[in-house]
């Protein structure tokens, strides 16, 4: 192979496979919630045609509130499905490989995107089937599978546990925010020109393509030696399974994901890492929150979004997370610490809440995506202290149960945004948004914290 084609493959690696998963993710994400509108107008009006237009029944109480409460199902499933593969599959990937664990999220995502796509192409299919394909995209752990899988495929490429990891970790972050802005836009074409099963061909073309490129492109990094009993070759991982039983092999791993949080460290590290891990339960509570119910309340008077300019304003703020990541964060690491930028990007998303639940025009909306610029630095930081506290044997195990937990955030969720939603729709409908700038607001608490805690591992010495 050229030598230059080599360093290319150092260069870029997992990168490419989040993008294509957080576009996919983004057509989606609109998609399947109109088409849970369109499908519980159609029960509730029994008027197929008529429901097929945002002006007729969609912005109803009934129909919002209807839409919630599946959609909080959906969401419960989706996480209750993929808690288990989350806590195992982190520490398998440790002894077998990341690419093995990256795959598996993309190829049942491809089931999902046809369950999908038969919904929208038979109109006598109930909504409720939207919950075999979250139970589908669950059993591999969905999106938190991809992330722990490919976080800890650059903890093992990268040498350098300092500001290049960090660099490093920023740039596989902002992929969420570069595949946001591609995929909102597309997505937001696609249903307004070409209709819903476009939206889910595009869906399910990605995952196909994510597919090609992890078993073509990347190569396993070279495995490192374990201290949490992980076995390290193809020979012994075999052996393995076959002298356990597949559930005494899940009891295993998932005991290595455990190990590797709460195995007493030097100073106060574990608690540090218990910090880390709770704001990254906070972080995604709060996104999968507002994922839920943002397309309803923006949708719902006096903003009355279409499907298109719901996808301009996502796209548009995810592009502008993506140069806040990419452009705006390297910049500023050069003048102040991590830690000082983590708390910085938690403020701004806090005021974006406030101002998005008080928002009564587009103009409003938008600037929301401007005030949450750096908000995607915290989780970056986040990613990159908590692996470097924990052993180069230890990153899958780590991010495994970090993945667990992001998954628990589904039902959490799933409970609080949209059971609050329908209950403050005639009152008060931005309510949630405060919530979740109080949530930010506990966060920005933690991160204090964990700057004052004395640091015994010279990455994590952190002064402001």
């Amino acid at each position: 192979m050229p030598e230059w084609l080599e360093r290319l493959r150092r260069i870029v690696t997992v990168e490419p496979a989040i993008f294509f998963y957080m576009t996919s993710t983004f057509i989606m994400l609109p998609a399947y919630q109109h088409l849970v509108i369109v499908k519980v107008c159609q029960e509730l009006y029994e008027d197929s045609e008529a429901c097929k237009d945002s002006g007729h029944g969609e912005d109803t109480k009934d129909v919002q509130s209807h839409s919630s409460y599946i959609l909080l199902i959906y969401t419960a499933v989706l996480s209750s499905v993929s808690i288990p593969p989350a806590l195992l599959l982190g520490s398998w990937s440790d002894a077998a490989g990341r690419r093995s664990v990256m795959v598996l999220p993309f190829l049942l995502s491809v089931l999902s995107g046809g369950v999908f796509m038969a919904m929208a192409l038979v109109p006598s299919l109930s909504v409720y089937w939207c919950l075999l394909a979250a139970g589908l995209t669950g059993l591999s752990g969905g999106h938190v599978s991809v992330f722990l899988s490919s976080f800890s495929y650059l903890a093992d490429a990268t040498t350098d546990p300092g500001a290049g990891r960090t660099l490093r970790m920023a740039v596989a972050e902002a992929m969420i925010f570069v595949g946001g802005t591609v995929g909102f836009l597309l997505g937001g074409f696609l249903e307004q020109d070409l209709g819903l099963p476009a939206a889910f061909a595009a869906f399910i073309t990605c995952h196909i393509l994510a597919v090609f490129y992890i078993l073509l492109w990347l190569r396993d990094p070279t495995p490192v030696s374990s201290t949490l009993g992980v076995l390290t070759n193809d020979d012994s991982v075999r052996e393995d399974l076959e002298e356990s039983e597949w559930g005494l092999f899940v009891l295993k791993h998932a005991r290595r994901s455990f190990r590797a949080v709460f195995k007493r460290r030097s100073g106060q590290e574990r608690l540090k890492l218990h910090f880390l891990i709770l704001c990254t339960f906070i972080n995604n509570l709060v996104a999968i929150g507002e994922q839920s119910i943002l397309l309803l309340y923006l949708m719902y008077e006096p903003r009355e979004f279409t499907t298109e300019m719901f996808g301009l304003f996502n796209s548009a703020r995810m592009l502008l997370l993506g140069f806040g990541l990419l452009g705006l964060f390297p910049l500023l690491l050069r003048c102040f610490k991590e830690m000082t930028l983590a708390k910085l990007g938690t403020s701004f998303r806090a005021a974006s809440y406030v101002l998005l639940a008080f928002s009564t025009n587009t103009w409003m909306v938008f600037l929301v995506a401007v005030l949450s610029a750096p908000a995607g630095i915290t989780q970056a930081v986040i990613r990159s202290l908590s692996s470097a506290i924990v052993g180069p044997d230890e990153q899958g195990a780590m991010f495994s149960f970090s993945a667990s937990v992001e998954a628990t955030c589904f039902i959490f969720a799933a409970v609080l945004f949209n059971g609050l939603y329908p209950q403050t729709l005639s009152t008060f409908p931005g309510m949630p948004f405060i919530v979740m700038a109080g949530f930010c607001i506990i966060v920005l608490i933690l991160m204090q914290w964990i700057s004052e805690m004395p640091a015994t591992h010279p990455r994590l010495v952190l002064p402001d």
